[in-house]
């Protein structure tokens, strides 16, 4: 578990050129070929510092002050993961253990027919061109260096396709577990969800961490929506005092379709997530729900953004935030409306309780219209605890820790009643519930 201060740069650069010089024809490929672009990218980006305007609230010289294996064995069975798990239901359950399948621990129950499910690595195997065809589509690797980090070393994560006019009976819930118990580990899965026209799935990434050692995910996960096709995406995260994660959620939506993102930070030492929505069709619909907890020292950034491409098209966004001792948190929303995205409806609202004189909260909403004919706001409120409402409670002979639990838990409420896969909404619930009474 060194600490010893090193050039994480550096040390990635060469290791792809390692890996490179010993891939024989494959370095040729199209898809070795984007991936030499985003290493070049990335070497032109550097890591961002505080003087990038888009990370000026979010230094992560820490992070990246340390080295990790990238390539780190894990021993990991079931019962070392029986207290990571989210309550049972019927769901495909997809392990990654440090960022890599683990198909011992997965399980898959729905037919082929309705979905294909497969590792990134085993799907390249098996039809490269159509991997291809959707890796690296969405994400502009010139704009971010996590992006095209994870670009240059994507190896493995998820691939999958949902065919036209399939409805998949079953969720999709994609577990990654960061083994940290003896050493500081790094993974950097690629996800890429591809749904075609009026085909429907309902899919949730949970984060974990066993062990004390540090921890950085570098995720990115394209999802495709196809003409009227609707997808259910939720992200959780629940990882170590010691967890570094940067995740990047790139969707591209087409006509008549429906998106809806659910995005929930209980616990991380850094925490930045990125969603990125393109709605580039017709009456497309995109919801965003987000909920962050940051206590003690840790430090959570959202940036979304909504850009509406086309005419009559509609997204909705709200997230909430408390925030306790010397914690830190960031939203930064922006909402574009193209010139052709006349009949655009598209609104925006950031809230945040702050229980603490040393807790900060970083809000930046923005809108930039270019077209006449449509009806957008934001806003953002951040301030303390309703002292009428807390005083009204205690007045009924409630205690102060109860009723500020009770008012901070309804506080939630809105984001996390809008969690349609029952198991993980009821696994935040409890979560959430002890969370806010602990302290």
């Amino acid at each position: 578990m060194s600490t010893e201060t090193i050039d994480l740069k550096t040390r990635l650069i060469a290791d792809f050129h390692a890996r490179e010089s010993v891939m024989n024809g494959e370095a040729s490929s199209a898809f070795h070929q984007k991936k030499r672009a985003a290493l070049a990218e990335f070497n032109t980006l550097g890591f961002p510092t505080p003087r990038n305007e888009e990370w000026k609230y979010s230094n992560v010289k820490d992070l990246i002050s340390v080295s990790y294996n990238f390539n780190a064995e894990s021993s990991l069975g079931l019962a070392d993961l029986e207290d990571l798990k989210i309550p049972a239901q019927d769901a495909n359950i997809i392990y990654f253990v440090n960022g890599h399948y683990h198909a011992a621990l997965s399980r898959i129950i729905s037919s082929q027919d309705q979905i294909i499910i497969s590792s990134l690595s085993e799907a390249y195997k098996s039809n490269p061109s159509l991997v291809n065809s959707y890796f690296n589509e969405l994400v502009k690797d010139q704009d971010d260096a996590f992006t095209s980090l994870n670009t240059a070393f994507a190896q493995d994560g998820i691939f999958i396709h949902i065919p036209d006019n399939k409805t998949v009976e079953h969720p999709v819930i994609l577990r990654f577990v960061s083994d940290a118990r003896l050493e500081n580990v790094g993974s950097q899965p690629r996800n890429i969800i591809a749904v075609g026209r009026n085909g429907h799935v309902k899919l949730a990434e949970a984060f974990r961490t066993l062990g004390t050692a540090r921890s950085f995910t570098n995720s990115v996960t394209e999802i495709y929506v196809g003409e009227e096709a609707g997808v259910e995406y939720y992200k959780v995260q629940n990882e170590s005092d010691n967890a570094y994660h940067v995740g990047t959620t790139q969707v591209r939506m087409l006509d008549r379709s429906q998106f809806y993102a659910g995005t929930v930070t209980l616990n991380g030492r850094f925490t930045r997530n990125n969603l990125n929505i393109i709605l580039d069709g017709e009456r497309c619909e995109a919801h965003m729900y987000g909920l962050y907890f940051p206590d003690g020292t840790q430090h959570v950034d959202n940036h979304t953004v909504a850009d509406h491409r086309k005419p009559n098209s509609e997204s909705n966004e709200l997230y909430k935030g408390i925030l306790r001792d010397k914690s830190k948190g960031v939203f930064n929303g922006k909402i574009f409306v193209r010139e052709d995205a006349q009949k655009t409806n598209a609104f925006q609202s950031c809230k945040n309780i702050v229980l603490s004189t040393e807790a900060t909260m970083n809000t930046k909403p923005q809108l930039e219209i270019f077209a006449d004919d449509v009806k957008c706001s934001h806003g953002t409120t951040t301030g303390q605890i309703d002292e009428e409402a807390l005083f009204y409670m205690r007045s009924r002979g409630i205690s102060r820790s109860e009723a500020m639990s009770l008012l901070m838990f309804a506080f939630c409420a809105d984001v996390v009643s809008q969690i349609k896969i029952d198991s993980i909404r009821e696994y935040l619930e409890n979560v959430i519930a002890q969370k806010l009474a602990s302290k």
